[in-house]
């Protein structure tokens, strides 16, 4: 009865939506170029992780960039720092990051790269990084539109490690 009772208190954590942590640089904030947020605790991408199956990521903001300040194109790197730790509880994982901006209403709509690229940008386990360019003078928001993975599950005692971000200009 224990050991039942166990499993199932095991797989209802293992079903609850994790959030994601997160880490930023500031570096650009020195000259006025840049200045980065990180997003809000109830804003965050949320993992639906459980084991031995694919899971999917929910929607999430993760920082938003306000290069107001700057009428110049400012470069930019989203990094996951952890991918030594992911490989031990995923076998991939696939976040579509999306590039938002706050439109004259105060709406926040897709934004263009200023570098002209196809503003879709995948970051995954096997990459670790992505770098986008965003023209000066506006507010951006990063997002994690979507994603999915496949969790190798976790026995009683460890839990799953999510992906920690880290996004520095210059």
């Amino acid at each position: 009865m224990k050991r039942k009772l166990v499993f199932i208190l095991i797989a209802a954590l293992l079903l609850f939506p994790w959030t994601v942590a997160y880490a930023y640089s500031d570096a650009a904030a020195a000259t006025g170029a840049a200045a980065i947020t990180p997003a809000e605790a109830d804003r965050l991408p949320q993992f639906n992780v459980f084991g031995k199956a694919i899971g999917s990521v929910n929607r999430g903001d993760i920082f938003t960039i306000d290069v107001t300040g700057s009428d110049r194109d400012t470069f930019f790197t989203l990094s996951l720092t952890n991918t030594d730790e992911l490989i031990d509880d995923f076998r991939y994982m696939t976040l579509n990051i999306g590039i938002y901006t706050r439109n004259s209403d105060g709406e926040w709509e897709k934004a263009p790269f200023a570098d002209n690229i196809n503003n879709s940008v995948y970051l995954t386990m096997q990459n670790g990084s992505v770098s986008f360019t965003l023209a000066g003078g506006a507010i951006y928001k990063v997002s994690v539109e979507k994603g999915c993975f496949y969790c190798y599950g976790t026995n009683g005692v460890k839990t799953v490690t999510l992906p920690e971000f880290y996004l520095s200009a210059g």
